[in-house]
């Protein structure tokens, strides 16, 4: 999926660049009726792309396709926690770009603070909130602009008049893809008390579906990435009621595809963005009442809406 994701960006570019890189005539005024006056993209200069772990390859060769396609040199920095990935992206990169002006940079949080002192022209960061503000704040001091994408808390809304095994099946296939490790997962279902039990029962078959009887051993199920996350989502479960999954082992870091019913809103698992493959439900009596949930919460990354009901 990551190199399909990239060969798309790469026919992108190569189709859209003449027309990216050409000036693009604008409107005169009184000022301008006289001359010729176009816009001229430029390059910005030097680019710092700071990748992630979780789909490592395609989050810094996308954007690297696009820094390349606008004429900048490119600092590469792969993500430590992804090793082997940020290995083959060393050893790849300088057999095909000038290693000068595309030097790939591996090594982990001294490595990357060390990169933002210095001054760049543009910084492209994938990852969580609070490197995304260490990063903003250092290229704050040198007024460098900066594109973050950031993680956050994406809720899914069921309605009780929606198709429940579409919906059921879409989210399961969204959540414990890549082991609930993608930044526009769902992170929890919103739906009235009276569907929940059917939610889950619809979850569950189609887990069975798609990952087998023996979860543990099915080839399209995968890992937590290391034992620290491992640790932090084990901690997310303490107190909550288990509807299903719930299996764990550390020394392989395996988290069972796990749906939590009637959860608090004030529980832990509903205060951070849970990033593993944990469902926690949140019963609501009305849409409205959904909506005012999540309002009242940081902004999410995404918001996945299932109802036949077009007002909705």
């Amino acid at each position: 999926h990551e190199i399909l994701g990239v060969l798309g960006e790469l026919a992108l570019a190569m189709e859209k660049l003449p027309s990216w890189a050409a000036p693009q005539p604008v409107k005169k005024n009184l000022l301008t009726m006289r001359d010729e006056a176009y816009i001229c993209p430029e390059p910005l200069g030097v680019v710092l792309i700071i990748g992630a772990w979780n789909y490592p390859f395609v989050l810094v060769m996308q954007p690297l396709v696009g820094a390349i396609a606008a004429g900048n040199a490119v600092v590469v920095k792969p993500s430590e926690v992804s090793a082997n990935t940020a290995q083959l992206v060393a050893d790849l990169l300088p057999q095909y770009l000038d290693r000068e002006l595309y030097p790939v940079i591996t090594g982990g949080v001294p490595e990357t603070t060390e990169l933002l002192t210095q001054r760049f022209d543009h910084i492209l960061y994938t990852g969580n909130s609070t490197v995304g503000k260490i990063v903003m704040a250092a290229a704050a001091k040198h007024l460098t602009p900066v594109t973050l994408e950031l993680g956050g808390k994406s809720p899914c809304y069921i309605d009780k008049d929606c198709d429940l095994a579409v919906a059921c099946r879409r989210i399961t296939w969204g959540k414990y893809m890549n082991c609930g490790q993608t930044c526009i997962a769902p992170d929890y279902i919103l739906c009235d008390p009276s569907i929940q039990d059917k939610v889950v029962e619809n979850i569950k078959a189609t887990l069975q579906e798609f990952y087998g009887a023996d979860v543990k051993s099915s080839p399209d199920y995968e890992r937590i990435i290391n034992k620290r996350h491992f640790k932090r989502i084990l901690g997310l479960l303490e107190g909550q009621k288990i509807a299903h999954g719930g299996e764990t082992d550390e020394a392989s870091c395996f988290i069972a595809p796990t749906i939590l019913t009637d959860v608090s809103p004030e529980s832990k698992v509903m205060e951070e963005e849970i990033f593993g493959p944990v469902l926690p439900i949140v019963t609501v009596k009305s849409v409205d009442k959904a909506i005012e949930f999540i309002n009242r919460r940081e902004k999410p990354l995404a918001l996945y809406v299932f109802s036949n009901n077009k007002k909705v």
